[in-house]
């Protein structure tokens, strides 16, 4: 991509005040609707390449049911989601969020089919980092890549609970205390790490909602993913020193071009 346009993705500032506000943002068109479509079909590619290397899409546990679509390591199964995961727009509401020194914890997707069912509540940032939570650590970025509404299972929200430090602090129901994210195919959806969520129940007949989910998380954060094993060499080979370094590839998560001090 170009510095020009590199500079027009930058995230709008109205977004960055919701983001740091409210612990989330939207960015409508990102992706125009041809682009958004062909990411979705590379997706579906990737679900059956997935399988056909012996990785399963279904996760009974993480999911109440079959109907949704899991897949993860997206980097090593499309350069499109190397190319997407680096994105200017992503970046910028990364930098403004975890800082300049943040790593690619993982990058996955969930295709929730008719009939897919609720997951557990949970805040990602809780998954990696122990209470209390008292600053952001880690944040997704979710490629919206079909239009998400509460019908076709739009991912639920608690307004506020980025506030919340410990598990004390959640109500006694935050489930129905969750609204859903609405947003058209071609959307970038930031959402601090703190922030409680769940992905919605599929109501519809035939409608799916397909999901990206780049995670980041601040260098000092253990990634969730072991890009070192994951990539292969072949992948590993074609990636920019920038990229390396974002997935901790060579210095783990020890800052690039950080000088030790011997002590005596």
């Amino acid at each position: 991509m170009s510095e020009a346009r590199d500079a027009a993705l930058q995230a709008p500032a109205s977004a960055v005040t919701q983001l740091h506000a409210s612990g989330w943002c939207l960015v409508p068109d990102v992706l125009t609707s041809t682009e958004a479509a062909e990411v979705r079909r590379h997706l579906v590619a990737a679900a059956d390449e997935s399988r056909a290397r012996g990785v399963p899409t279904t996760y009974i546990g993480l999911d109440p049911n079959a109907h949704n679509v899991r897949v993860f390591n997206l980097l090593d199964l499309n350069p499109v989601f190397i190319e997407l995961i680096q994105h200017p727009l992503a970046l910028s509401l990364v930098r403004e969020l975890l800082g300049e020194h943040f790593l690619i914890s993982n990058f996955t997707a969930n295709i929730a089919r008719p009939g897919s069912e609720s997951m557990a509540l949970h805040s990602d940032q809780g998954i990696v980092t122990t209470p209390p939570w008292v600053a952001a650590e880690a944040m997704n970025i979710i490629w919206v890549l079909d239009d998400m509404d509460e019908e076709n299972g739009a991912t639920r929200y608690l307004p506020g609970s980025h506030h919340w430090q410990t598990l004390d602090d959640l109500p006694d129901n935050p489930r129905a205390l969750s609204v859903p994210f609405e947003a058209p195919a071609g959307s970038a959806l930031a959402m601090d790490g703190r922030l409680w969520h769940t992905s919605g129940a599929n109501r519809s007949t035939d409608r799916e909602r397909a999901l990206l989910f780049g995670f980041y998380c601040a260098d000092h954060v253990r990634p969730q993913s072991n890009w070192n094993v994951q990539l292969r060499q072949a992948v590993q080979g074609g990636l920019s020193p920038q990229m390396r370094q974002w997935l901790g590839l060579d210095e783990g998560n020890v800052r690039y071009g950080a000088t030790l001090t011997t002590l005596p």
